[in-house]
């Protein structure tokens, strides 16, 4: 009977970067890696999981890895395995606004596209997590490195969902991006539960001067700009709360140097810009504020150019 295997890489992410939601994303050092073996002479799903994923109890059918993998299956019109062994590990903080979601379905479908040599590509899968997930901004950086804008096409179907656009962007050489990652979690769903129906006319166009200041910020290095990016009105008013001491966090990061700081997604982890000499500074105020307020936070520091999905040869 044919054995087959493959193993995959995946970056975490951060999205939204203050005006940016639901479309801009970039990639972040931290990584999950994925292996699965497909042995044709036996039946069953097995799950073995380690790092940050080791305390996760769902059952293998139920992971989002088995999720992707079955995806990319069902966009190749292949059948699902009668037996998969995945072994997963990860640095990817969870349910902290760092993309372990994203990575793990990114990783489940590319995991099926090299083992089964389905032919899809990092632009299928990439679009398959986006559609799972609902938005781009995690699942692109994670399929393709770098900072990304992700835009849903008006393509979708009552027999199909919307396909994707995606585009890399610019972020210029002057610009570090600061994390402080406390031990706490917020869902997506909870997340998402806190977020009004509507906003103002008012608020969207500030939110669109907002988007458009982040793209251009990012890629001048414009701190200016990067401040007025960073202080979003569409989703993080509505977040913040979830998060204790999140405006101390955010003046003490500036008040260390960076030009601004925001919701690492939709948090837990703060994330602020600032220049790569000051981010010891910006770091380490951002602990403190957190220490404050009863949480220990590890920090991460990390650039533009951080890679995206690759497999193993």
């Amino acid at each position: 009977m044919t054995v087959m295997h493959a193993t995959v890489h995946v970056p975490g992410s951060t999205s939204n970067l203050g005006g940016g939601f639901d479309c801009v994303g970039m990639a972040v050092d931290r990584w999950l890696t994925a292996t699965v073996v497909i042995d044709e002479s036996k039946i069953g799903v097995t799950m073995s999981r380690a790092g940050s994923l080791a305390s996760l109890t769902c059952d293998a059918a139920d992971d989002l890895l088995h999720t992707g993998f079955h995806a990319a299956c069902t966009r190749a019109g292949r059948a699902l395995p009668a037996h998969m062994a995945f072994d997963v590990t990860s640095t990817i903080p969870v349910a902290r606004g760092l993309g372990s979601s994203a990575a793990a379905l990114v990783a489940g479908a590319a995991l099926a596209d090299a083992a089964l040599s389905l032919g899809l590509g990092t632009h299928v899968i990439a679009t398959l997590a986006s559609q799972i997930e609902g938005h781009p901004d995690n699942a692109s950086p994670a399929a393709f490195g770098g900072p990304m804008l992700g835009v849903a096409r008006d393509d979708a179907t009552a027999f199909a969902p919307c396909t994707y656009t995606f585009s890399p962007l610019t972020v210029h050489a002057t610009l570090a991006f600061i994390f402080a990652v406390p031990p706490m979690e917020v869902t997506t769903a909870a997340a998402r539960a806190v977020l009004p129906a509507h906003v103002s006319f008012g608020d969207a166009v500030s939110a669109v001067q907002r988007s458009a200041a982040l793209v251009h910020g990012l890629a001048t290095g414009d701190a200016d700009l990067l401040a007025r990016a960073l202080d979003d009105v569409l989703h993080v008013p509505y977040r913040r709360q979830l998060v204790p001491g999140y405006d101390s966090i955010v003046l003490a990061a500036c008040a260390a140097g960076a030009f601004g700081a925001t919701l690492s997604g939709s948090g837990s982890a703060m994330l602020a810009i600032g220049r790569p000499e000051q981010t010891g500074e910006i770091a380490h105020a951002m602990q403190v504020a957190f220490a404050n307020v009863g949480l220990t936070a590890e920090t991460l520091v990390t650039d533009g150019a951080v890679g995206g999905l690759w497999t193993e040869p």
